[in-house]
Order: C-alpha cells, then sequence, then structure tokens
C-alpha cells in the first residue's frame, strides 16, 4: 500500500476488533533524500507522541480509559502515520486485556514492529508547559509577509557576536501530504552561535504555510536549513502539534551535544 492508497479523508469503518495490521509505517529515508540526508544523520531526537483517547475492555468487559505517551526514537528506520495510529488504538475499544501492563506490552510489540525500532509507552501525559523567562517570541514582529510556500531557507540568516537563546513562535503550520488537512504547531529552537535574524527567522517558518510534509519531515527540514544557513554550533528544533483525532505529534532534533528538553505540552494541547 502506498501513502496514496492509505484510508486518510475517505469513510473507513469502525475498528471491530484488535488489529495491528492497521498500522501503517513510512519510511523515514523517503523525507530524508528529498533533504539531502544519507548515512550518518546530523542530529538526535524523538518523535513524543501523546493519545488522549485510550480506551480497551478489562477481563470482565468493563470499558477502562486512559492517557498515554508513545516515544519512537528519531533513527528507527519507520516512523508510524498518524491515522492508522489512531485507526489501530481504537481498535482496542472492544478488546479484553487482562491488566494495564499486558495493555501496554502488547502496543510496544506493535508500535516496535511497525516503527522497526524499540518504542516507549508510559500512561499518563506530560505537564502544560507554563513558559520559561528565557523564550523569546517572534510572533510579534511587524513585517510583510508573501511567501506562503514553499519553504523559503533563503530567509534565513545569521552574524554577529555568538549568543546562546531560545526563540520560539506559534505559527507555524504545513498541511498533511495526503489529505491537505492543515497541522498546526508551535515550535521551540534553542542555539548557540551566531545571532539569528528573528524577521528572517519568521519569514522562513511562515513560508511552511502551504507546505505539504509529515509533521517529523518538517521538523527535519527546519533543523537541517537552520543547521547549513546559520552555522549554529548547538542547535535544537522542536514542534509541538496541535491534536488531530486524539493524538499529536512533537518531533524534537538537535545537535548530538544538546540534552533531550523535558517533555510538556503546550496550553493549544
Amino acid at each position: 500500500m502506498t501513502a496514496a492508497e492509505l484510508p486518510l479523508g475517505r469513510d473507513v469503518a469502525y475498528p471491530t476488533h484488535y488489529d495491528p495490521g492497521l498500522l501503517f509505517p513510512i519510511a523515514r529515508s523517503i523525507g530524508r533524500s528529498a533533504l539531502g540526508l544519507a548515512g550518518s544523520l546530523p542530529f538526535i531526537g524523538v518523535d513524543r507522541w501523546h493519545a488522549y483517547e485510550l480506551s480497551w475492555l478489562d477481563a470482565r468487559g468493563k470499558p477502562r480509559v486512559a492517557t498515554a505517551t508513545f516515544t519512537v526514537p528519531f533513527d528507527s528506520p519507520s516512523l508510524i502515520e498518524s491515522k492508522s495510529l489512531k485507526l489501530y488504538l481504537n481498535s482496542f475499544n472492544a478488546h479484553r486485556v487482562a491488566n494495564e501492563l499486558g495493555l501496554r506490552d502488547l502496543i510496544v510489540a506493535d508500535l516496535s514492529r511497525a516503527a522497526g525500532a524499540p518504542v516507549r509507552f508510559d500512561f499518563g501525559l506530560p505537564p502544560v508547559d507554563t513558559g520559561s523567562g528565557d523564550d523569546r517570541s517572534i510572533d510579534a514582529i511587524e513585517l510583510d509577509i508573501d511567501r506562503y510556500g514553499p519553504p523559503d531557507p533563503s530567509q534565513l540568516h545569521s552574524g554577529g557576536e555568538e549568543v546562546t537563546e531560545v526563540l520560539v513562535s506559534g505559527l507555524l503550520k504545513s498541511n498533511c501530504p495526503v489529505t491537505g488537512q492543515p497541522d498546526w504547531a508551535s515550535v521551540r529552537i534553542a542555539y548557540r552561535g551566531p545571532c539569528i535574524d528573528r524577521a528572517g527567522l519568521l519569514r522562513y517558518l511562515v513560508s511552511f504555510r502551504d507546505h505539504a510534509d509529515f509533521h517529523e519531515q518538517c521538523v527535519e527540514r527546519i533543523f537541517s536549513d537552520l543547521l547549513t544557513r546559520c552555522a549554529p554550533r548547538s542547535l535544537s528544533v522542536e514542534a509541538r502539534y496541535t491534536r488531530r483525532g486524539g493524538l499529536d505529534i512533537n518531533p524534537w532534533r538537535a545537535t548530538p551535544d544538546v540534552p533531550a528538553p523535558a517533555s510538556q505540552r503546550d496550553s493549544r494541547q
């Protein structure tokens, strides 16, 4: 099955039984080859998923509900398409599982098989981010913008003294490459290096507005363009996408010297 043949944007029969075959992996190499990424990758990272609508039946047939966080490593051969994950999780709605440990083990095995690498499962969601005094929003910059796609890395510039700062924007939007549905996100860019021009960065992020790509691939493009055009000594890019179908995706990519950021959610999530 190709991405064009996925059951996205079409009427789909509601899963009536547990079915791991609903999961649809997509090779990461497809998006990375378009960015010229091959062999040793210039980043580390994870894709953190938040599931808000997880339900199953216990051993006596009583419905149970929970939230959960799935963490997929950046170097897994495949990412997991989000609509297929939604359908897969819904296939537990009428499935009996002896206990929460059994459910977790089953989901971990299925997601790890689809991704091609160990996937971490935790019940519950991370806390909502209340903001940091070190973060600097670039959204209030007054400027004219007339380019909304394709992504325009020529807008990225840096220079002058070396700084260490965190720049954030809530204006990132891209589109699903299969359905064309909008995907909304905030993005957090932490770096050390020549000062990045904030107006150019905002124009660049807005240039994703009509771009069609998966969440994970958008973040890898942003990381790659910033690394190439602005030459930071260290770089971290995290996007927090708003939920669709009871799921949100939060890809993070960074240079190998950067520790993983705290797991948090945006207020929009």
